[in-house]
């Protein structure tokens, strides 16, 4: 009887141990298949552009980043993202602020409102831009008789990129809002702070890391981005032609050098991005942490 009670324990560990072995084995090729997947899909790919990229050499990259048309194009990218990052700051700001701790009706459906262009397609939202402004659209003939062109031209693609990167710094800013609350801006109120003294020193510093994240995302996706871009931009040589629709057009003239070399520029950008992602991330979990 005493053995009986003593090897039932040892079977049951045993047992134990065999389960968990199991699991540990299941645990890592679940994660290898996973960095397969990733490195088949991502990492591979990203490393054919860096080798296609410097195949010609560097006199291959200086021909591509002095060409005409690859200057206009990084021109039009860069103006693009000038206008439509500082625009949609102001509208992020002033959305989480108004959303952040309040509750009022219709509150879930702004929401959903900001939201909007996270489940609209690009090419969607291009189109409906063409049938607001362009020249047969709601707009279209209006605006042509004042001598404004919106689609075809750089004020048709501002819009199209500010549509598409619209939620991200409300998106981002509005939890960082609602996790911090109401007590020091109602604190500094009670000394004596205005409204704008408030936001400056005491609600700008409390999300400045949700904040610099969103830029980077707005900044990112303003660059990068195609499908709208492509159907308000009519892909102008020279003229309403942005760096992703310049190596669309690249690849299709079979010109890969140039090609391969401005998909090297958007690509150093990601990885920029990623990092300053990481960093942000990093910085704000410490600071959280040391509160």
């Amino acid at each position: 009887m005493a053995d009986s009670s003593l090897r039932q324990p040892i079977a049951v560990a045993g047992s134990r141990s065999r389960k968990a072995g199991k699991f540990q084995w299941g645990k890592w090729l679940l994660v290898a298949f996973v960095f397969g997947f990733l490195g088949l899909i991502l990492l591979v790919p990203a490393l054919n552009v860096f080798i296609q990229a410097f195949k010609a050499g560097l006199p291959g990259l200086l021909d591509t980043f002095t060409s005409k048309f690859f200057l206009n194009a990084a021109k039009l990218t860069l103006i693009t993202a000038v206008i439509t990052v500082p625009l949609n700051t102001v509208f992020g700001l002033c959305a989480a602020l108004s959303l952040a701790n309040k509750n009022f009706p219709g509150r879930s459906l702004l929401i959903s409102i900001i939201d909007l262009p996270f489940s609209i397609s690009p090419v969607v939202a291009g189109l409906m831009l063409v049938l607001l402004f362009g020249n047969r659209g709601w707009f279209g003939p209006l605006l042509e008789a004042s001598g404004i062109k919106i689609i075809f031209a750089l004020p048709g693609i501002v819009m199209a990129s500010i549509f598409i990167t619209m939620p991200f710094i409300a998106r981002e800013v509005l939890p960082a809002l609602e996790e911090n609350g109401t007590q020091q801006e109602e604190a500094a109120a009670t000394l004596g702070a205005t409204q704008w003294q408030t936001f400056w020193r005491v609600t700008l510093p409390s999300i400045k890391w949700s904040l610099l994240y969103g830029l980077i995302l707005t900044n990112a996706r303003a660059m990068g981005e195609f499908g709208a871009v492509t159907v308000v931009s009519g892909n102008i040589v020279g003229k309403t032609q942005t760096l992703p629709l310049f190596i669309e057009e690249a690849h299709i003239q079979y010109n890969s050098q140039a090609a391969y070399t401005a998909s090297l520029l958007l690509a150093c950008l990601a990885v920029v991005t990623l990092v300053l992602k990481y960093l942000l991330e990093r910085r704000a979990g410490i600071q959280h942490r040391g509160h």
